[in-house]
């Protein structure tokens, strides 16, 4: 069975997680997911049944969106303000899959932001600092740290030698994967916050002003931008389309060459990554109760992952195995076929 099979079939939870979760969206691999929690807090669950397998205690509070691989875990993490005026330093560790002990740690002035990637042994990664940098998966060494001068919470894209990299300040960078350097930057008039979408010859990002853009990989020149009604913190590419999610309620298909497919109004904002699996994609808005599923051929609603609670976060939804989890407002929700479903 496929994953597309999963998002448009009915699916009832199968297990729930409660506890103090974040927006940062969880890692996992491919039976386990590695949960960021409130004060500092990193669990381990079964993708399965959602059994707890470890829990980390790494403290201050998590400050981007974990990743992992086969050997660990990698996180990010910040110590807490206590006065007015004081920055927080900010830290990098890869804990152990079976048991979450720290292998090593890589203290950093300021804290990273927005989410690690990793890739070619390395992780990458933005910082509060204006610092875009390289690590060493195995020992957390420093490969790489170039000053921009800019705010970054975005979430790296390495794809074909390049790193992308958005900031505050809506400027998308492109940079040497294997020395940081500037290959070029293309200037927005709103925050980057969500991953690119990279073809062999292009790359879609949306900015907070408003616009999905695409420029050229080479060398970043403007190849079209398409209006939206509010800023754009999602795309992600859908076959030969690129799907954007907006602040304005809205999710957009787009062809590759920006010409609008549909639009569909959704019952909240939309801050988080679509979930796009072959012929569907699923959407989790905010303040609403439930994730929706649309057909990308036409737009057309054909699924919900009934919530039962309010949806606060802007964690992303993720497949693991057979499970679709949702991050709602007291926890994680796991979603599976009827047939599969254990209860709640």
């Amino acid at each position: 069975m496929t994953n597309d099979a999963i998002l448009s079939q009915p699916l009832t939870i199968r297990w729930r997680y409660e506890s103090n979760v974040t927006n940062l969206t969880p890692a996992f691999d491919t039976e386990r997911i590695f949960v960021p929690l409130a004060g500092g807090q990193l669990v381990a669950l079964k993708a399965k049944d959602g059994q707890l397998f470890w829990r980390a205690e790494i403290g201050g509070e998590l400050s981007a969106s974990p990743i992992a691989d086969e050997n660990a875990i990698y996180v990010a993490s910040e110590t807490l303000v206590q006065t007015a005026g004081q920055k927080p330093s900010g830290a990098l560790r890869a804990l152990g899959r079976e048991g979450g002990v720290t292998q090593w740690m890589t203290p950093l002035v300021l804290p990273l932001r927005g989410a690690l990637a990793l890739s070619h042994g390395k992780i990458f990664a933005g910082g509060l600092d204006g610092r875009a940098y390289a690590f060493d998966k195995r020992t957390g060494g420093v490969l790489w740290s170039i000053p921009y001068s800019l705010e970054f919470s975005g979430q790296p894209v390495v794809k074909d030698g390049k790193v992308y990299l958005g900031s505050e300040d809506g400027t998308l960078l492109a940079l040497d994967e294997i020395s940081g350097s500037l290959l070029w930057r293309y200037r927005t008039k709103g925050a980057i916050h969500g991953p690119v979408a990279v073809t062999k010859t292009n790359v879609f990002f949306g900015s907070g002003d408003g616009y999905v853009y695409s420029v050229s990989s080479d060398k970043g020149k403007l190849q079209w931008r398409k209006r939206t009604g509010a800023g754009v913190e999602a795309v992600v590419l859908a076959g030969d389309s690129v799907l954007a999610a907006s602040l304005d309620n809205f999710a957009y298909l787009l062809n590759l060459k920006g010409a609008m497919l549909w639009k569909k109004q959704l019952p909240g904002r939309i801050s988080s990554q679509p979930l796009a699996v072959a012929e569907t994609a699923l959407f989790t808005p905010l303040s609403s109760s439930e994730g929706v599923v649309l057909g990308l051929k036409d737009g057309k609603q054909v699924n919900t992952l009934p919530a039962g609670e309010e949806l606060t976060s802007s964690a992303s939804p993720i497949i693991v195995g057979d499970a679709v989890i949702l991050t709602t407002e007291h926890g994680l929700l796991a979603f599976a076929r009827p047939s599969d479903s254990k209860g709640k």
